[in-house]
């Protein structure tokens, strides 16, 4: 099974307004497992919006975490 490549930052720049879980791990080059847990444990590096039994990454607040900010 292939996983996808790491997204540009050019490229998170022009993703929605929230993404998965999945998309932004791979954003941070990390496993969505452990993005996932970041999560629960309230210590994700991005901002998280739930959804129900979903969550969503904001954005932007990727864009601002790979840029360094």
């Amino acid at each position: 099974m292939r996983t996808k490549p790491v997204p540009t930052l050019a490229e998170v720049r022009k993703w929605p307004a929230t993404v998965g879980v999945p998309d932004a791990a791979r954003a941070l080059g990390i496993n969505k497992a452990h993005l996932y847990e970041l999560v629960k444990r309230g210590e994700a590096p991005v901002r998280v919006l739930p959804l129900g039994s979903r969550q969503r990454v904001i954005t932007a607040s990727l864009v601002a975490v790979l840029e360094g900010a």
